[in-house]
């Protein structure tokens, strides 16, 4: 598999996290795990049919899919065949160019884009960044929404904050961040605080230079014990922190 990420235009930086293209090597099916982000990703299969959703969905040549955020991680399946490009949304940043139903509708789905309301897939194959970046620079029509923040505070927090203490710091309330969540992003606050949380902790264990202890880094990300770890990298990944 050979995969490659391209930042967005300056312009873009606050709603898009990168452009991305997969393609497969050999005839053998390679199988790739996609492990949840807090994002939205529009993809658009300039190759042949390709497994994913763990199987169960099959994107088909020449369309466009959009995929809702995710809970658990997802398998692909990718040969010589594959041929995907992606964008991928910042959190909460899709509306900042579509006016659509609740993400909520779509988390841990996969669906079939409008054609009408999406990048023409033939430009994309012809031009890819040059044509995604113009064709994004004029959909920011939408202003940004206050969740931009609170997303930022998450992050900043390594998700290790109260949805109180969002509530309070962005002078809201807890039921309205719920709202907000579900229908920009498409899960809870807490869910995603969980996410950012799992993603700090799956960094610090991929790249233990200091050699801490599974406990150790489990108490440094807020979790109470190394099997509350083990158990939400497991969630997320489908295996034990050994694997990584």
């Amino acid at each position: 598999m050979i995969y490659n990420q391209i930042s967005p235009h300056s312009d873009l930086a606050d709603y898009i996290d990168t452009f991305w293209t997969v393609e497969g090597l050999g005839q053998q099916l390679e199988k790739q795990s996609i492990l949840p982000d807090g994002c939205v990703d529009l993809i658009f299969n300039l190759g042949e049919d390709c497994k994913t959703t763990n199987g169960r969905l099959t994107m088909q040549s020449g369309k466009t899919y959009l995929v809702g955020t995710m809970t658990a991680f997802q398998e692909s399946f990718l040969d010589s065949t594959t041929k995907l490009t992606g964008v991928r949304f910042k959190p909460a940043a899709f509306s900042s160019f579509y006016k659509f139903t609740p993400l909520s509708e779509i988390t841990d789905k996969t669906i079939e884009f409008d054609q009408v309301l999406s990048p023409e897939i033939h430009k994309v194959a012809q031009h890819s960044v040059s044509y995604l970046n113009a064709y994004f620079l004029n959909g920011l029509t939408n202003a940004r929404h206050n969740l931009f923040n609170v997303v930022n505070d998450i992050q900043t927090a390594n998700g290790q904050i109260s949805i109180d203490t969002l509530a309070k710091r962005n002078y809201t309330t807890g039921r309205q961040l719920e709202r907000s969540f579900k229908k920009h992003i498409g899960i809870s606050p807490k869910e995603f605080a969980n996410i950012v949380r799992f993603r700090v902790a799956l960094s610090k264990i991929k790249h233990n230079k200091q050699r801490k202890s599974l406990l150790d880094i489990a108490f440094d990300c807020g979790y109470y014990d190394h099997a509350h770890l083990t158990n939400e990298i497991k969630r997320y990944t489908g295996l034990a922190p050994s694997r990584f």
